[in-house]
C-alpha cells in the first residue's frame, strides 16, 4: 500500500467514526422528539400511496436532502443517512475510500413527487452526506401519482398522503376534478370529506326525489360546496392569519364546528369574524367566529 492510498484510508476511517458519532446524537435528539428519526420505507411508500407502474427519467443529479427512504435498509441509517449499525464499519469506508479516489458511482433511485427512495447505493448516499456533498447522480424511476410526497417527507406526511390515496380512490375525485388539490397538515381529515359527501348526497336526493349517481354527488360537493367556501377563505385573506396551515385545513375547522353556530350567519359572515378573531392571542383563532354554521346553512348558502 503505498502512500497515498495509506492517506485515504486514514481519512475515511476518520470520516467513519465522525459519522458514527453525529449518527448517536441524531438518534439520542430524536428521543426527546415527537418526529420520527427513521427514513420511510419504501414498501410502505407503495402499499400506502396505491403505486403502480414506474416511468424510467434517466441518470440525473438529485438532492441528497430529498433522498427520504430506502427500498431495503430504512433501518440501517438515521434519517440523514448517518450510520448506525458497527458492522458496516468495513463496506462505509470502502466506499469513502473509493469515493475520495475515483468520485461516486451513480445510485439508484424511485421518484414519488418530489421525494426518492434509495434502491441501490444506500452507503454511497452515507458516504457523500456525512462528507458535505449536496448531490449525487442517480438513476431515476419515476412513479407517477395523484398523491406525491413533498422533498421532506416524514412518517407524519406519508399517514396523510395515505389518507388522501385512498379518498381519491374512494370519490375518484382526481378524474372527476383533475385540479383538485385538497391539502391537509393533520390526518384523519379526508375521512371527514368522505362523510361530508355521503350527508351530501342524501341531501341531494331529498331534495330531487330521485337517486344520486356517486361521480354526481361528488361533483356537486366539490362545486358547490367545498371549492366555494375556499374561494372565501382565499378572498378574505384569512389563511395569512395561520402560517403553516391549508384552505381545506381552515374548511375542515369549520365543519367540523358547525354544530355551534346559530341560523342566519352566511359563510362569508363567518369568515370575516374569523379573520378579526384571529387578531388575538393565537390560543383563541379559531374561537368565537367559527362556532356560527349549521350543516343547514352551509348547504344553502354554498348551494
Amino acid at each position: 500500500m503505498d502512500e497515498n492510498d495509506a492517506i485515504i484510508r486514514g481519512e475515511a476511517q476518520r470520516d467513519w467514526e465522525r459519522a458514527r458519532q453525529a449518527a448517536f446524537f441524531e438518534d439520542l435528539r430524536g428521543m426527546f422528539s415527537d418526529k420520527s428519526g427513521d427514513l420511510l420505507a419504501f414498501e410502505d411508500v407503495r402499499k400506502n400511496l396505491r403505486l403502480g407502474q414506474k416511468d424510467y427519467l434517466g441518470v440525473q443529479e438529485i438532492p441528497l436532502s430529498q433522498i427520504r427512504g430506502s427500498v431495503g435498509r430504512y433501518k440501517d441509517f438515521t434519517k440523514t443517512f448517518l450510520p448506525r449499525i458497527d458492522t458496516m464499519r468495513q463496506r462505509w469506508q470502502r466506499v469513502n475510500a473509493v469515493a475520495n479516489a475515483r468520485g461516486i458511482e451513480p445510485i439508484e433511485v424511485y421518484k414519488v413527487g418530489d421525494a426518492y427512495f434509495v434502491l441501490d447505493g444506500n452507503h454511497r448516499v452515507s458516504v457523500a452526506r456525512s462528507t458535505g456533498s449536496k448531490s449525487i447522480q442517480a438513476h431515476v424511476w419515476n412513479f407517477p401519482t395523484p398523491v406525491g410526497l413533498s422533498a421532506h417527507a416524514d412518517l407524519d406526511e406519508l399517514m396523510i398522503k395515505s389518507e388522501y390515496a385512498e379518498f381519491l380512490a374512494t370519490t375518484q375525485l382526481d378524474r372527476l376534478r383533475p385540479e383538485q388539490d385538497i391539502e391537509f397538515t393533520t390526518p384523519g381529515r379526508y375521512r371527514e370529506l368522505t362523510y361530508q359527501i355521503a350527508l351530501y348526497r342524501i341531501a341531494l336526493e331529498k331534495i330531487d326525489g330521485v337517486e344520486i349517481a356517486q361521480d354526481e354527488a361528488v361533483t356537486a360537493w366539490y362545486d358547490m360546496i367545498y371549492t366555494l367556501a375556499v374561494q372565501i377563505i382565499r378572498e378574505s385573506g384569512i389563511i395569512e392569519q395561520f402560517p403553516g396551515r391549508t384552505e381545506a385545513d381552515l374548511f375542515a375547522w369549520i365543519w367540523r364546528h358547525h354544530q355551534d353556530f346559530p341560523p342566519g350567519q352566511t359563510l362569508t359572515e363567518t369568515i370575516a369574524a374569523l379573520s378579526k378573531q384571529s387578531q388575538r392571542s393565537p390560543l383563541r383563532r379559531l374561537l368565537g367566529a367559527v362556532r356560527r354554521l349549521t350543516r343547514k346553512d352551509t348547504t344553502k348558502n354554498l348551494g
